[in-house]
């Protein structure tokens, strides 16, 4: 979700085989450096490989180049990644999220399985509770939201989805990406 210079990635922390509850400590995002985040929906083993793979790709970037890798830059290369495989897919949903340029404007990317991106002013949900969370952002979504506020609403939409769906929930992590900091908030939710 897209804030004023910040943006927010938030995830759920259960991790699952169908109906089953196997752990409550599921990460799913990742900094990529002071600038972009990637969260995963998807198959836990698919978001550890294509993790590693794109973690590995942006250290050589960075080495190649001296500098970190650009959010619309990272995208184009997860995107590539992910076309790389299509016939062969890996079974996960990325969500890109970082500050761009010396404005630090919010940049808000989602993809399909095979790389197929779209991008946002606002937000963009993936995952099991993406129906949930499509209503529950546009009610609670408001532009230009500070730090503090954007965290907030994302708690609120998080944890409003995730009751609604059995097969998300037991608590959730949010990252605000600020141009000075990156924030961390746990937030608690229904464990059944």
């Amino acid at each position: 979700m897209a804030g004023n210079k910040c943006i927010g990635i938030a995830s759920d922390r259960r991790f699952g085989a169908r109906q089953q509850t196997v752990g409550m400590d599921m990460q799913r995002i990742f900094k990529i450096n002071n600038r972009t985040l990637i969260g995963f929906g998807g198959l836990a083993t698919d978001v550890a490989t294509v993790y590693e793979d794109i973690k590995m790709k942006t250290d050589l970037y960075k080495l190649r180049e001296d500098r970190d890798i650009k959010p619309r830059t990272f995208d184009s290369l997860v995107t590539n990644y992910l076309y790389s495989k299509r016939f062969g897919p890996f079974f996960i949903e990325p969500v890109i999220a970082g500050l761009e340029g010396d404005d630090h404007k919010p940049f808000l990317s989602g993809q399909d399985l095979i790389g197929m991106p779209v991008y946002t002013d606002n937000f963009v949900v993936v995952g099991t509770a993406e129906s949930s969370l499509y209503g529950v952002c546009e009610s609670f979504y408001k532009p230009n939201l500070e730090p503090d506020e954007l965290a907030e609403v994302m708690a609120q939409c998080i944890v409003n989805a995730t009751d609604r769906d059995c097969l998300s929930g037991y608590g959730a992590v949010i990252y605000i990406l600020t141009p000075d900091r990156l924030i961390v908030k746990e937030v608690q939710g229904r464990h059944d």
